[in-house]
């Protein structure tokens, strides 16, 4: 009997946990030439089995992270087609994305069910649309527009509207979220307003630019990807007999992801089944993050106010995580608000334990960064291979400092949904702004009168249109502007390290950051943002920068943003199938005031917080604390004068950049000339075995034991272990084999 509709099934352990269920995410076991219909039916769950063997009716499937989604509704379709109460040709599974698609039927021809189409929403219509575009319209159909940013740049031109790079992207998003919801031109603003979206310009603008940008394509006969959809819609409801011919072929429909549909897909959806209710769901409310996109998870929550008499099946065995994850995302959701957080699933891990998550706290994100380095470096030292290992992060512009903390410790990553870094156009247009600057030397109007390399770098930034001050809103202009920051806090780092650098030395350095930072692109750690990490899992997951402020983000504002923003992490968590660590950093740069916080989401969770109803978190464990070298109480003073230093670099000496150095220049030089060897030995760029301020501060301390050498900045614990050894010979007067040094 199966269980009652909502309830979770309890089967003894001899039956179906013993009968091979295997990872929610793996491609089903089931052999392609089996010869019976109860053969599809091996290795499923209770819940999974009521899925696959409900075959009439409206059903809807709640399925939690990991829980084996895809391996229900494929199962479904191949029982339906292997028992004979479904034919191949007359059942369309919809999702939303070419690899999902892809996936979907290279299972359903492992089940024997290969003549069923497994196609995005976008693919199923275009093929109507190809189909039945002669008979509907008459004549040839019209283009497919290869590059709409392109198209919207001209629309602006049109309206004596200039768009930059950041800009034309997200006045881009703005047209096609108009379009999903089926918004005109004219309603734009209004429908902005209403929906509380930080539009990238003004919303009359922008109304005036979809508008001008609608009629460029109707003068030359194309049609954009919402089109697709919107023509479909159209023919659909003004021609009776193509709908109903549609509907004669496709009588069974399949939608997974079902919490991301847009008021237009569901209208495309509901156009395609007419009157009938042959209709399978399957979808997750707490992982609706595409919201400005368009989606929304109301027809999911609302499926039994619709088919009151539907079939409802929870989905809350979790495959993928161990119950230390799961534990850790079901209490990040217990603590969620508003509609989705009401029809939350409590998931049950079905794993072995395994170690608990790790929370880290780190002075400053460097520290933060290379702290998760040498973590992730241990752990493909243990045996984790490194494609399985990933860092995810709120936004793009957070990959630098872990590109190059990576770099560093010579670990191979690959970034997923984005260009590296130094890769990106708004990065290529500053370095070439700064290398034409180089050359102009004193030339250059714009360095008149500014001397410190951070101001002329910015002075030379500022004529590109970058500003000190981040826009307002999300989307790609301010993820442009965070890279470009970047680019201006690593010149800053960097002028603090070599005190009189200039522009040219910037730009040379650049270079060889560039190309240290080239990794292969096969098993190497995935950086990616959280967004782009939706649908893919890893054995072990390091969510980094988890402050206020970029989680939730800080233009996240009302109740349901933030509510989105905790959903973000979530499905961030449950990426993670063995190996999970959540960390922070108290300040930007090495030296800055520690004015940050954890996530609020993390409260009641990370060991010592409190959630808002008094619940302590994580029993038993302990936040670590990352790279805090000299655990110092009050201010750090200079040896040299007793001034209050603030500035990383001059923590980095103790003293005052001003202050006499007593620094053995003998040992400086015999120190240059070792790290000069090591990096041509290890093909890497000099700064990455030592800066040039480390070694200064090594050559004014010459520490005598491992114990001295540690306490400078610098010299963190993977550089103490690798060249520690070497150094302290180099400061006693040896070679790094023991010998006496000939200048000693």
């Amino acid at each position: 009997m199966p269980a009652p509709c909502g309830q979770v099934s309890r089967a003894p352990l001899q039956t179906w946990q013993h009968g091979g269920v295997t990872s929610a995410t793996h491609l089903s076991s089931f052999p392609a030439g089996a010869d019976s219909a109860d053969a599809v039916l091996l290795g499923l769950d209770p819940e999974q089995r009521e899925v696959a063997t409900t075959l009439r009716g409206p059903v809807c499937v709640l399925a939690g992270a990991g829980t084996g989604k895809t391996r229900a509704i494929t199962h479904r379709i191949a029982y339906g087609v292997r028992s004979g109460q479904l034919m191949p040709a007359s059942v369309l599974a919809v999702t939303f994305t070419n690899r999902a698609a892809g996936e979907m039927r290279g299972r359903l021809r492992s089940l024997g069910a290969g003549g069923v189409q497994a196609r995005t929403f976008h693919s199923a219509a275009l093929r109507q649309l190809h189909y039945f575009w002669p008979r509907a319209i008459g004549g040839e159909m019209p283009r497919l527009v290869e590059r709409k940013v392109q198209l919207v740049a001209e629309a602006g031109a049109r309206c004596r509207i200039r768009l930059d790079r950041g800009e034309l992207r997200d006045v881009t998003g703005e047209i096609e979220w108009a379009k999903v919801t089926q918004t005109v031109p004219s309603d734009y603003p209004a429908a902005a307003l209403k929906t509380g979206r930080e539009a990238p310009r003004d919303m009359a603008e922008i109304a005036q630019i979809y508008g001008t940008y609608e009629q460029l394509k109707r003068d030359r006969g194309m049609i954009d990807f919402e089109d697709v959809l919107l023509l479909t819609v159209g023919i659909l409801q003004d021609r009776h007999d193509i709908a109903e011919q549609i509907r004669t072929q496709y009588q069974h429909f399949v939608v997974d992801e079902y919490q991301d549909v847009s008021p237009l897909q569901q209208r495309l959806l509901d156009l395609w089944l007419g009157e009938r209710d042959s209709l399978c769901v399957v979808g997750d409310a707490s992982q609706t993050i595409y919201s400005f996109t368009g989606a929304t998870p109301d027809h999911l929550l609302n499926f039994r106010n619709r088919y009151p008499q539907a079939t409802l099946v929870k989905l809350v065995r979790d495959y993928r995580s161990t119950p230390q994850v799961v534990h850790l995302a079901n209490g990040l959701l217990a603590q969620a608000k508003g509609r989705a957080a009401e029809h939350r699933l409590e998931l049950v891990s079905q794993r072995e334990p395994g170690p608990d998550p790790v929370y880290a706290e780190y002075p400053d994100e460097p520290a933060e960064a290379e702290g998760v380095a040498i973590r992730i470096r241990d752990l493909i030292a243990a045996g984790v291979p490194a494609g399985e290992i990933a860092v995810l992060y709120r936004i793009n512009a957070q990959s630098e400092v872990y590109e190059q903390a990576l770099a560093d410790a010579g670990v191979p990553y690959q970034l997923r949904g984005a260009e590296r870094f130094f890769e990106r156009g708004e990065v290529q247009k500053a370095i070439l702004a700064l290398r034409g600057a180089a050359r102009s030397g004193g030339n250059d109007p714009l360095l008149d009168d500014v001397v410190e390399l951070g101001s002329q770098v910015r002075a030379v930034l500022s004529s590109t249109g970058w500003t000190s001050e981040p826009p307002a809103g999300s989307g790609a202009v301010r993820d442009q502007w965070e890279s470009v920051a970047a680019l201006v806090r690593l010149a800053e780092d960097f002028a603090r390290s070599r005190p009189g650098a200039t522009l040219a030395d910037l730009t040379v350095e650049l270079d060889e950051r560039r190309a240290a930072q080239h990794a292969p692109t096969v098993q190497g750690v995935t950086l990616a943002s959280l967004h782009a990490a939706k649908g893919l899992e890893w054995d072990a997951v390091f969510l980094a920068g988890l402050t206020d402020g970029m989680l939730p983000i800080t233009y996240a504002k009302t109740e349901e943003q933030v509510e989105e923003e905790r959903r973000l992490l979530y499905v961030g968590v449950t990426r993670a199938r063995l190996h999970l660590t959540l960390s922070w950093a108290l300040s930007r740069a090495p030296g800055g005031r520690a004015s940050r916080r954890p996530s609020r989401f993390l409260n009641g969770l990370r060991p010592g917080s409190a959630a808002p109803g008094g619940r302590a978190g994580a029993a038993g464990a302990t936040v670590e604390r990352g790279l805090r070298k000299r655990g110092r109480r009050g201010p750090a003073l200079c040896r040299v004068c007793g001034k209050t230093l603030t500035e990383a670099g001059e923590l980095k000496l103790m003293r005052c950049d001003d202050c006499p150095s007593d620094m053995d220049e003998g040992l400086y030089e015999r120190l240059r000339e070792w790290r000069a060897g090591q990096a041509k030995e290890q093909g890497l760029p000099a700064y990455c075995v030592f800066t040039d301020r480390t070694l200064v501060a090594i050559a004014e301390a010459a520490p005598s034991e491992e114990g001295e050498l540690s306490m400078i900045s610098g010299v963190g614990g993977r550089k103490l272990d690798r060249y520690g050894a070497d150094v302290l010979a180099i400061c006693a007067g040896q070679e790094p084999g023991g010998a006496e040094a000939d200048d000693a």
